[in-house]
């Protein structure tokens, strides 16, 4: 091989999930893909979905047929430890954070992840100036 080569192959961006692309991955039957993925969620997988990851697969099928009609569909779920699955890459589902629904554009460098790790349930904190009577050092603040 020459180095010219080698440069053009390093230079385009791979996008799959340990070693196989994602045309590859998206051939793969469900056991096939599932023997690729870590431990903890092959585990997980093999034991079979809860009742949340099976309505949530159902409606990913429907999905992706009404994407072939040209519709834009947003599927809600709080399956949050639901593992992305390849059949799941190109469709905007909302993953429930506790208090709202975020909504996740699946992309292929996010398959064999956790729905849930995409939507953080906590917010940012943003501390504000001492109100009057906030506490008693806080009557000595200067009023703006």
């Amino acid at each position: 091989m020459s180095l010219l080569y080698l440069v053009s192959i390093m230079s385009r961006r791979f996008i799959g999930y340990r070693g196989y692309s994602f045309e590859e991955l998206s051939k793969m039957s469900m056991e096939e893909f599932i023997e690729l993925l870590p431990s903890k969620r092959r585990r997980a997988l093999s034991r079979g979905l809860t009742h949340q990851q099976k309505k949530l697969l159902q409606k990913v099928r429907a999905a992706k047929r009404a994407l072939k009609e040209g519709k834009t569909v947003t599927i809600r779920t709080h399956a949050r430890d639901m593992t992305i699955l390849p059949e799941m890459v190109g469709l905007t589902i909302g993953v429930y954070n506790g208090k709202q629904f975020i909504d996740v554009k699946i992309q292929p460098s996010m398959i064999g992840h956790v729905l849930g790790e995409f939507a953080s349930p906590m917010k940012r904190v943003i501390h504000g100036d001492p109100g009057i009577g906030a506490t008693k050092s806080s009557a000595y603040v200067p009023l703006k």
